[in-house]
C-alpha cells in the first residue's frame, strides 16, 4: 500500500491523491455489489511532505488514519458526513457494509458517497507555527491576517483563523488564497458556510482532543455537496494526523523552547528530518528506518490517546 493503487475485483480506479486512492464500483460487475454512487476511499501508507510523496511509506498508517478518521466521523456525528448510511464507524457495523468493503483494503478504506467536492482547503489555525510562523516574522501577518505583536513559535493565537488553500492538481504547491477569493470561487453563501462549519468543527475538535492531553494546533477540512440533497458535507479525512497537527499538552505548558513545546504526535518528524536533510531541489531523498519508526509510533501514539476516554 505505498505504491500504485491495488488492482481491487468489482471497483474501478479513478484517482491518486498523494495518500489517498478512489474506486467506483464496476459497472455490471458481480465483485462489489455498492449501490449506484458509492465510491471506495483507500488510505495507503504513502506518506507526504512539502508536496512531494516521500519513500519507504509509514507502515500500519493507512489503517491508523481511516480509524482516526471513523472515530472523529462518529464523534461528530451530528455534522453530515460523506460516510455510507450503514458504514461501520467503529468496525462493529452491519454485515452489509462489511461485505462492501473488499478483503483486500479491509481497515483501511471507507465506504462514502460520492459528491461534488469544494476546491477548497479550509485550512484553522488556532496556533501559529510552521509557514504561519515564518510569515508572521516578516510580517505580522498569518495569510495576510494581521497579529498582535509579541508572539512566539507554537503560541496559541487571540482567536482560530480560517486560511483557506486553493487544492491544486498532484504534484503542484496549494495555493493559500482569501476569504475574498473563496467567495469567488465558490459564492457568497458557499464560502459563509465552509467558513463557519470548519471553524466550528476545529473549536470543538480542539477542545475534545485537549480533554485527552492532546493539543490541535491546526488542521484541515474537505467538504463537497450532496448532489440529491444540497447539503453541503465534510468529506475526505478528518481529524487525523496527516491533517492536522496534535502536539502534547504538558510538553506545549512545561516545554523551554519551541522544541518541547511542539513534541509533536504527526508527520512533523518527517518535515523537519526532511528541512533539515534536504533543498527542496529534485527528488526527495528516501528516509531512515529510524525516521519511519519514530513516525509510525507517533501516529499510533495519538489514535491511542485521542480515541482512549478522558
Amino acid at each position: 500500500m505505498t505504491s500504485t493503487p491495488l488492482d481491487i475485483p468489482g471497483w474501478t480506479h479513478v484517482y491518486s491523491g498523494k495518500v489517498r486512492d478512489l474506486y467506483r464500483p464496476t459497472p455490471a460487475s458481480t465483485d462489489s455489489p455498492a449501490p449506484e454512487g458509492t465510491m471506495l476511499v483507500v488510505a495507503s501508507d504513502r506518506v507526504s511532505a512539502f508536496d512531494y510523496v516521500l519513500s519507504p511509506g509509514i507502515p500500519g498508517k493507512g489503517e491508523l488514519l481511516t480509524t482516526l478518521s471513523l472515530w472523529w466521523f462518529d464523534t461528530l456525528d451530528d455534522v453530515p458526513n460523506h460516510l455510507h448510511a450503514s458504514h461501520a464507524l467503529l468496525g462493529t457495523g452491519t454485515d452489509e457494509a462489511r461485505a462492501l468493503v473488499p478483503p483486500e483494503v479491509a481497515g483501511r478504506a471507507m465506504l462514502v458517497r460520492a459528491l461534488d467536492m469544494f476546491p477548497i482547503e479550509c485550512v484553522v489555525r488556532g496556533y501559529i507555527t510552521g509557514t504561519g510562523w515564518l510569515e508572521y516574522q516578516e510580517s505580522g501577518t498569518v495569510c495576510g491576517i494581521p497579529l498582535p505583536s509579541g508572539l512566539s513559535n507554537g503560541d496559541r493565537l487571540p482567536e482560530p483563523l480560517f486560511t483557506p488553500a486553493f487544492k491544486a492538481e498532484l504534484g503542484d504547491h496549494d495555493e493559500n488564497i482569501t476569504f475574498e477569493r473563496v467567495v469567488e470561487i465558490v459564492g457568497a453563501d458557499d464560502a459563509d458556510a465552509l467558513r463557519s462549519m470548519s471553524l466550528s468543527i476545529y473549536a470543538r475538535a480542539a477542545a475534545i482532543s485537549e480533554s485527552h492531553g492532546v493539543i490541535l494546533a491546526d488542521t484541515k477540512f474537505e467538504f463537497g455537496r450532496d448532489a440529491a440533497s444540497g447539503e453541503i458535507v465534510l468529506a475526505d479525512e478528518v481529524l487525523t494526523s496527516d491533517s492536522s497537527r496534535y502536539w502534547d499538552a504538558r510538553a506545549w505548558h512545561d516545554g523551554g523552547s519551541p522544541t518541547e513545546r511542539m513534541a509533536s504526535f504527526d508527520k512533523q518528524i518527517v518535515r523537519d528530518w526532511l528541512a533539515a536533510n534536504w533543498d527542496k531541489t529534485g527528488t526527495p531523498p528516501e528516509l531512515p528506518d529510524e525516521i519511519v519508526e519514530r513516525t509510525a509510533a507517533r501516529y499510533r501514539e495519538l489514535l491511542e490517546r485521542i480515541t482512549t476516554t478522558a
